[in-house]
């Protein structure tokens, strides 16, 4: 049975002076409505005794709990739509708000804890992986070090943590150099100061969690246990050597048996990390989830963990769809639940307010509030984060600054088929025509395409020029373009898998080269969507029974994201690394006065 471990009592928990921090932290609409908040809750130092619960404590004690999810390595501000959130305005409008950036989530993040004894920092996986090259060429340990810093308490996995396999992930917690490129710094990598939580992923030949399924923090009496999981289908979207050796189980099976393992040591305030999550009605950060009933505004996998998870878990901290919300979500025994994302790459945090009753060891559920809060550009920069950044952007700044290509306009990834998911697709597309002239295609997964291309100069590189380091934000992965044959009933079946199967909920719809068009009819459902008669390669309809040389990224070649038929492909050749294939691309076909201009993104006729 694992340790509870004790809350960070030997580490400093530093707290900046009061700031003047701008507003934009607008309170959701998810505050649990029924019973006022009890009368001896306290909201900053110890409320005195009135009732025999503790020497020098009231009964009820407020404890806050801010956290984040999905923050993938971003350190530096978020380029593009990457960088910014939707708010809506009382008369129902909306604004984009510039948002992210360490600095800033460490400013906004010591100025919510002053005041409050009572303070906890969670998040909800994902904390690196697909990272910008700041942190990823390092392996990600800029990171881990600017979490140090910033007091996280604890974390669960997500599936971008096992990027890199398990044993990598063990590096992460537990420090050690980086095993083939070593030490980056005269320093030996120190590791993460926080517990990483993997619950639901054990050891195939052990049968025991991979890292600790649980951690309990306690301050002054009051005691709150943090179970965390990983979505069950990890193995679907990470490459096949991340997950070896690994088994992911079901995730409301496993909270429930960890919390009963809580409850058995007397711990029952429970909190669980779940990096899994939904999609609300609206993308605006404090669209009111909870309108026009409960659960009412969000939809996907999260609501049907939510309903079914124990009771005796008090709080639901969610992440994975990078989506915002504030929801609640009734438990099995018909009690509205506080459920909460926020957004991803360190644009938002979220304040919730749990209420620690003394005389049971219980959360007070009624009383539970919470509120998403924008994570702005216009307060004082965090200088330890400025510090961290310059010490890791003078050792990136030779092979980030390069110059790599030119671009007349931003190109979006955003939409069913974007620009930019055309641009890679037509890049992989000409590098499998350089390894064999009898390509015919190339297929790009939409969840491997980052981050925009952005016109405007994120450094002194000025407007227009693509970075590597920009090139590797974009396509982080280090996947291979990996070159299979596959008949013409098999191509179009993966296209059907777009939009059935495991993806018939939730479709992914694959960015093409150019040359490769159909129709997508939203109307209809499961692989009906995907209009057969309507799939064409330079206008010439699919014969099932050829053969077409099909260009994809390795994980896809793997049959990743649910494409199962791709993993089923023949004669492979292996080829160079995404980004290198994109940067190839961008070098041929861009220059300073012939920059690309944003594909036009007309491939695939949507239907709704």
């Amino acid at each position: 049975m694992p340790a509870t471990a004790q809350s960070h009592q030997p580490r400093r928990r530093r707290r900046t002076s009061r700031l003047l921090v701008a507003a934009a932290t607008v309170v959701t609409a998810g505050a649990l409505a029924a019973a006022a908040l009890p009368a001896s809750a306290s909201t900053g130092a110890d409320a005195r005794d009135h009732g025999g619960h503790g020497k020098g404590h009231g009964r009820y004690q407020d404890v806050q709990l801010l956290s984040f999810n999905d923050l993938h390595g971003n350190l530096e501000p978020p380029a593009g739509s990457s960088g910014r959130v939707t708010e809506v305005q009382p008369d129902g409008t909306t604004k984009t708000i510039d948002a992210g950036g360490i600095e800033y989530l460490a400013t906004h993040l010591r100025e919510a804890r002053e005041g409050n004894r009572y303070s906890i920092t969670a998040a909800g996986g994902d904390m690196v992986g697909a990272s910008p090259l700041l942190s990823g060429l390092f392996h990600d340990e800029p990171t881990i070090e600017a979490l140090n810093k910033l007091d996280l308490d604890v974390t669960s996995v997500g599936n971008h943590e096992f990027d890199e396999g398990a044993r990598e992930l063990a590096r992460l917690q537990n420090g050690g150099c980086h095993p083939t490129e070593g030490c980056y710094t005269d320093k030996e990598f120190e590791g993460a100061d926080f517990p990483y939580l993997a619950a639901n992923v054990l050891d195939e030949k052990t049968g025991k969690p991979l890292l600790k399924p649980y951690w309990v923090w306690k301050q002054r009496g009051v005691k709150v246990g943090f179970i965390g999981v990983t979505l069950e289908g990890t193995p679907n979207i990470v490459s096949a050597e991340g997950v070896k050796g690994l088994k992911f189980k079901d995730e409301v099976e496993t909270i429930n048996k960890y919390a009963k393992e809580l409850q058995r040591q007397g711990v029952k305030s429970i909190v669980a990390l779940i990096h899994e999550g939904g999609f609300p009605a609206s993308s605006s950060y404090n669209y009111d989830c909870d309108s026009p009933g409960a659960g009412d505004g969000i939809s996907g996998p999260i609501v049907d963990i939510a309903k079914n998870i124990t009771p005796q878990v008090d709080a639901l901290v969610t992440g994975h769809t990078h989506n915002a919300y504030v929801c609640t979500i009734p438990d099995p025994a018909g009690n509205p639940r506080m459920v909460t994302s926020a957004s991803s790459f360190g644009r938002l945090y979220t304040d919730t307010t749990l209420t620690y009753d003394r005389a049971t060891g219980d959360i007070a559920r009624t009383s539970v509030k919470s509120a998403n809060h924008v994570v702005t550009r216009d307060v004082p920069k965090a200088p330890d984060m400025t510090r961290l950044i310059d010490r890791w952007s003078t050792l990136a700044a030779p092979i980030g600054n390069r110059p790599i290509g030119y671009v007349s306009a931003d190109i979006d990834r955003n939409g069913t088929e974007s620009p930019l998911g055309d641009l890679i697709a037509d890049a992989q597309f000409a590098y499998g025509k350089t390894q064999d002239p009898e390509t015919d295609l190339a297929l790009m997964n939409p969840g491997g395409i980052r981050a925009p291309l952005t016109y405007a100069a994120s450094g002194a590189e000025g407007d227009g020029v693509v970075t590597y380091a920009e090139g590797f934000t974009v396509q982080p992965f280090a996947n291979t373009v990996n070159l299979r044959d596959y008949t013409g009933a098999q191509l179009i079946q993966v296209l059907k898998e777009q939009v059935s199967g495991p993806n018939e909920a939730s479709p992914k719809i694959l960015q093409i080269s150019s040359g490769l068009t159909y129709t997508l009819d939203l109307t209809k459902s499961g692989a009906d969507r995907v209009v057969t008669d309507s799939i064409r390669l330079n206008g010439a309809p699919i014969d099932p029974t050829a053969t077409y040389r099909v260009a994809s990224n390795s994980f896809l070649a793997g049959g990743g994201d649910g494409f199962t038929t791709l993993g089923e492909g023949t004669n492979e050749l292996v080829g160079a690394d995404d980004l290198a294939a994109f940067e190839q691309y961008l070098t041929a076909n861009s220059s300073p006065t012939a920059p690309i201009a944003p594909p036009a993104a007309d491939r695939i006729t949507v239907v709704q």
